[in-house]
């Protein structure tokens, strides 16, 4: 063998590359393992502790405590020397920089997709540009957002075009503040340019201001990126157990303005006005007399946003608190003088006449006090109350037109940040009546001024952020103080109301205070968001994915549990079939192992779930290679040739299926994750690192080290008295049998196909959008009884429940307000489901271990994503084949037979979805497995082909059909020593990777075994009915010769 001096140079600086960087996850490890026992020695000796109530209860105490001693060891040592190498000293938190991440799905942690909100950057360009064209564009841009991948500036365009072809853009941008870029009448594409380049300043901007907050949050190993070329920032937050928390702080603009506001008593009778108009218009619906004017220029649930959670009573309590009763939850302010006209007879009204007289009210309680002279108004700006469900339908009201014309032009309303405390835990939000007192309608003062923000304590005990101005900041707030002592002035944060402190003189130096009953985490966060500057355009949360750190090590468990059952299996079956060699070919394997991690290590690639799938999956792929050049020196051997000479003919011949089968299999990993997202990136990095490894190892290192046996004399066997003549004396008519398969394929695609029409395939939250929870209890329940319960609140939009691997455990799936784009919609959603289930199972506690949302953007994005991977993948196989065979007809033969795979798979899931005791949902990780599965078909297909070739060519006077089943028969031993090893392993991954891959690892086992059948009875049958004209011209050329 020729350059072995390079190959062992190059293999063993792999190794100490590997060796280095694999080092620092040891050392991590055994850093981090002393402090746990500190921590535990430490909480094993306190003297003092307290009496608990239960087992459990102290069990928690005893957790939270050692977690807390555990943090504070490591940050005492996490800039101190921990590991020295000679030529430098490394610190505990430069190890932790470079050891293997480990994905969010195996330590727990938050995923996060957020999509800039580009539609508010253009309708401030335009300087809020009220003409028709110009808001139609937006709404269409916005609606055609959901099934497309153009970038929003593209989608604006073609939306305008489409309303009114050829307008004139710069109409819309020609505004003072763009003047010394934008004139009237300039080019299309300039205002394109123009906008576009504003976009990628806001995206650039956004990016960076995340990064701020994110640095000042304080997480360990974050990731955060602008996915080039879209709209969107990929967020990755390991250890994060307070997703609520994290929604709050990324998605807050930092926009903060400070608003006059209109007393309730002048607000009140406006609010009566309205009160009549809406009776007016809903009666005339009532009677059919017009059309539905509540859809006219309103917000719909988009409507929802700027709130925190959503109790369960808010949903089931639609009606909300009446007119007549609302002294139980009226704002706690000062009693007026000014009565409320016009209720005199309310007493002698029911409530449905009350409601029909009062719509508004019938969801906005009003901030009134009763006594027996009548109802007053109270003192402050709340004009009533409402629980959080119901301000949709109070944000619709209010913006309707005709409700808009009765109430002064400068007067809006927004809603409190944090709900009024209650006793039976209500979360009911106050609304505030706001003024607007300038020209432009902005607000007098805003967030522009303000220099600092720190977190104080009050004199009142209560945390609160305390603000720092400018001079000219200070001036303004000074004036404005002054005009308005006696009445409130609301501070405004992303549009909602966190305090309106009523002014009692005038408040000099530019210090002011944000207040709000905030917890220590929530002020410390208020004012990071303030001092790291304020987004220039709004973010929502697209696709997020919550990992608790309870199912982050159950996964590794059973990850770890799969690769060691697995390549235990595998080890044994390589020296059982092919005796000393075996050992061999287990060595090559671990060197392959090894040197995976060694790169991943280096690359700074996380390591995920699907990625353990991924080695496992590559622990059986490795083999393949090992069998190929074994199966051959066989053969050699058989044929009569020394040991020395059959090692090298078989890796001779062996080289050129070795070589087509893990490149096309390669082609599909770069393809997978070109196409892929999420943890589907790290399951194909693992692919194409362990195709790649493999290679080298199985080729490579396993012929130095048979020349080097050979050189000691050393006696090499490639079979035992057993498995010598196994496979070895087979001549079965494959071809003749075709038709058979034919048939047996085409009953199953028939049937699928049927299935499909009929209940279609179980599309995941990847695919349709919505919010999925894993939800683990203390006993068993039933997914039935739980659907039920949850209908209702979710406004009967039925949740799909099922059992998700133990009794105990289910997955929750529901569509439920996908499309409110508010930050605190996931959180209210798992409010309902907590209050829900423990209202309905009090003695059976829950706990939610995964969360995830998928909106229907990023839906759709996938959707067609992963349908592009599967049809790239497939011309991509085609050209590569046709390359390497130079004949179409094994081209078209190679692509035809995963093709048919896929369908079968397809039908399978179709079919079995509702019987099977465990998930078949088609989403991200099932295209991964359909893509894996199309490259193991071609790699088991190429090997077939190849040898045909060669017998083709080698042999001139066998007839055609004899010659390829000669082909298939000398193949056979192979195809199905290589499904047996990979079949192990992935049967081990189905069995014990668990139940967040048990769909995905059955895929790959329906795969392997359907993949092993094409390769056989499909692919070759398929390449001769193609290739009946080469046949009678081979046989023809035959009798001539």
């Amino acid at each position: 063998m020729k350059n072995k001096g390079t190959i062992k140079f190059f293999a063993i600086a792999l190794a100490l590359v590997s060796i280095f960087h694999l080092s620092f996850t040891l050392k991590t490890y055994l850093v981090e393992n002393k402090a746990k026992k500190y921590a535990s020695e430490e909480v094993h000796w306190e003297k003092i502790r307290p009496e608990f109530e239960s087992v459990d209860i102290e069990k928690k105490y005893v957790d939270s405590l050692e977690n807390s001693l555990e943090k504070h060891y490591i940050d005492s040592i996490s800039h101190k020397d921990v590991y020295n190498i000679l030529l430098r000293k490394y610190t505990y938190s430069e190890c932790k920089e470079r050891e293997i991440n480990l994905g969010l799905d195996l330590q727990g942690g938050m995923h996060v997709m957020l999509e800039v909100a580009l539609e508010d950057l253009v309708i401030e360009l335009s300087g809020d540009n009220q003409e028709k064209t110009f808001k139609k564009a937006i709404e269409l841009a916005k609606k055609n957002q959901s099934s497309s991948q153009k970038d929003f500036i593209t989608l604006f365009d073609e939306a305008v075009q489409e309303i009114d072809p050829g307008a004139d853009l710069s109409v819309f941008f020609a505004t003072i503040d763009n003047k010394d870029e934008i004139k009237l009448g300039a080019p299309h594409d300039k205002v394109i340019s123009f906008l576009r380049r504003k976009a990628t300043g806001a995206l650039e901007s956004t990016h960076e201001v995340l990064k701020k907050r994110i640095d000042k949050f304080g997480v360990t190993q974050p990731n955060i990126q602008l996915l080039e070329g879209t709209e969107r920032i990929l967020i990755e937050l390991p250890g994060i157990d307070d997703p609520e928390r994290i929604r709050k702080y990324l998605q807050g603009a930092a926009k903060l303005e400070f608003w006059e506001t209109y007393d309730n008593g002048e607000a009140g009778p406006y609010i009566l006005e309205a009160n009549k108009v809406l009776s007016e218009l809903l009666s005339l619906e009532d009677d059919g007399s017009t059309t539905d004017t509540t859809k006219a220029d309103v917000k719909k649930e988009e409507d929802v946003a700027h709130f925190t959670k959503k109790s369960s009573a808010s949903v089931n309590d639609t009606n909300g608190v009446s007119i007549s009763d609302t002294s139980s939850i009226s704002a706690s302010v000062n009693d007026t003088n000014t009565a409320i006209d016009d209720t005199s007879d309310l007493a002698n009204l029911s409530q449905d006449e009350i409601d029909k007289k009062f719509p508004l009210n019938k969801y906005l309680a009003p901030s009134v006090r009763r006594t027996d002279q009548g109802a007053y108004y109270t003192d402050g700006p709340v004009v009533g109350t409402a629980m959080f469900y119901d301000t949709v339908k109070i944000n619709k009201y209010l913006n309707m037109p005709e409700v808009r014309q009765v109430l002064p032009p400068d007067m809006f309303f927004a809603w409190t940040a944090n709900p009024i405390p209650t006793e039976d835990k209500l979360e009911i939000y106050q609304l505030i009546a706001l003024k607007i007192t300038t020209l432009d309608n902005k607000a007098r003062l805003d967030g522009t001024y303000v220099t600092n923000a720190r977190v104080d304590v009050s004199p009142l005990g209560e945390r609160e952020v305390t603000l720092n101005m400018n001079n000219e900041g200070a001036k303004i707030w000074e004036r404005m103080t002054e005009d308005n002592i006696d009445k409130s002035i609301a501070i405004v944060l992303d549009g909602l109301v966190y305090s309106f402190p009523n002014v009692s003189g005038k408040i000099s130096g530019g210090r002011s205070s944000i207040t709000g009953g905030f917890t220590s985490n929530e002020a410390q966060d208020l004012a990071n968001i303030l001092n790291s500057g304020k987004l220039d355009v709004g973010v929502n949360i697209i696709e997020e994915a919550i990992v608790g750190p309870s199912l982050g090590k159950e996964s590794i468990r059973s990850g770890l549990a799969s690769i060691l059952i697995g390549l235990l299996l595998v080890l044994i079956f390589m020296v059982l079939y092919y005796n000393r060699s075996g050992w061999i070919a287990n060595l090559a394997l671990f060197a392959n192992l090894f040197f995976i991690l060694g790169v991943l290590a280096s690359l700074g690639a996380a390591l995920t779930l699907p990625g353990i799938a991924g080695i496992v999956l590559t622990i059986g792929m490795s083999v393949d290679a090992n069998v190929l050049i074994f199966e051959r020196i066989r053969e050699e051997i058989a044929s009569g040739k020394g040991i020395r000479m059959a090692i090298k003919e078989g890796y001779l011949k062996a080289y050129s299926s070795i070589i087509d089968a893990n490149v096309t299999t390669l082609l599909v990993g770069i393809i997978l994750y070109t196409f892929g997202s999420g943890p589907i990136h790290g399951f194909a990095i693992i692919l194409i690192i362990g195709i790649l490894s493999s290679l080298f190892s199985a080729i490579l290192i396993t012929r130095i080290i048979f020349d080097t046996q050979l050189n000691k004399e050393k006696v090499l066997k490639f079979s035992n008295s057993i498995t010598e003549n196994v496979l070895k004396k087979v001549n079965i008519d494959f071809l003749g049998k075709r038709k058979i398969a034919y048939i047996i394929s085409g009953i199953i695609i028939i049937a699928g196909i049927a299935s499909m029409s009929s209940q279609g395939l179980k599309y995941g939250v990847d695919f349709k959008g919505g919010f999925s929870y894993v939800i683990k209890f203390k006993e068993d329940v039933k997914p039935l009884e739980i659907t039920g319960l949850l209908t209702a609140p979710f406004q009967d939009n039925k949740p799909e429940v099922k059992v998700f691997g133990p009794k105990n455990q289910v997955k929750l799936t529901t569509s439920f307000l996908i499309n409110n784009t508010a930050p605190n919609v996931s959180d209210s959603i798992e409010t309902i489901i907590r209050t829900t289930m423990e209202k309905a199972f009090p003695d059976n506690p829950m706990e939610i271990l995964s969360t995830q949302k998928v909106g229907p953007t990023i839906a759709d994005d996938i959707k067609i994503s992963g349908l592009w991977s599967i049809i790239f993948s497939m011309v991509v196989i085609f050209l590569y084949i046709f390359i390497r065979f130079r004949k179409w007809q094994y081209a078209v033969a190679a692509t035809l037979t995963p093709l048919h795979d896929v369908l079968v798979i397809l039908a399978v899931f179709s079919i079995f979805q509702n019987i099977l005791p465990f998930s078949l949902e088609i989403d991200q990780a099932f295209i991964a497995a359909l893509l894996t599965i199309i490259g193991y078909s071609i790699n088991d297909t190429v090997v077939v082909f190849d040898r045909i070739r060669e017998k083709l060519s080698l042999i001139k006077n066998r007839p055609y059909f004899a010659t390829v089943n000669m082909a298939l028969n000398e193949t056979l031993s192979r195809t199905l020593i290589t499904s047996l090893t990979t079949l192990f392993v992935v049967f081990i991954l189905f069995v014990f990777g668990g139940e967040v891959i048990r769909g995905f690892s059955f895929s790959l086992l329906l795969g392997i075994i359907v993949g092993t059948y094409s390769s056989i009875f499909v692919s070759t049958p398929i390449l001769v009915e193609f290739s009946k004209k080469d046949e009678k011209k081979i046989r023809d050329k035959n009798k001539e010769s």
